[in-house]
């Protein structure tokens, strides 16, 4: 079994990102995402962009939190998360996305939003984001339209989610 460290990124690792995810989506979409939000002072969070690397240096994964708002209510959108395809199923990604939301947790964020796959999110405490009061601002299928209070005494602003720019939505 593989074990992962996970840390946030470095200028050094943006390449090795951009691979990851060039590997892990059909298209360049993912990987031109996370250079657009790298450049938008208002989406980028440095610290909250997390790799996972092997024994050996090598990085596998990457998960990463950027800005995003609940009717202007600060919040943060987990997008996109990516493993090499060699290295998937082996907790590479579970380990960069538990990472991230530790990150976040320490710097005092609480509202984390992501839309992925309903079976695979929950295992981190994701819910769907309607049991918040919160929605997409497109149409998503309930189920993976997903969110999550990383402190459960505060307060969660409900309505509609606003994305980054980059995110084209």
């Amino acid at each position: 079994m593989t074990t992962w460290t996970a840390r946030p990124e470095t200028a050094d690792d943006i390449t090795a990102i951009r691979d990851i995810n060039l590997a892990a989506f059909p298209t360049s979409e993912e990987a031109d995402l996370i250079d657009a939000l790298r450049t938008d002072p208002k989406a980028w969070i440095d610290g909250l962009s997390m790799v996972t690397e092997g024994s050996d240096g090598t990085l596998a994964g990457h998960a990463l939190l950027t800005r995003c708002h609940v009717d202007g209510a600060p919040a943060l959108a987990l997008a996109p998360c990516a493993v090499r395809p060699s290295a998937q199923r082996t907790g590479a990604g579970s380990a960069a996305i538990r990472a991230a939301l530790d990150a976040a947790r320490s710097t005092g964020e609480n509202l984390v939003l992501v839309l992925g796959h309903p079976e695979y999110y929950p295992r981190f405490g994701f819910t769907p984001a309607s049991r918040f009061g919160i929605r997409a601002p497109f149409d998503v299928p309930d189920e993976a339209m997903m969110a999550m209070a990383l402190d459960d005494t505060r307060p969660v602003p409900t309505g509609t989610v606003q994305y980054p720019a980059a995110f084209g939505v």
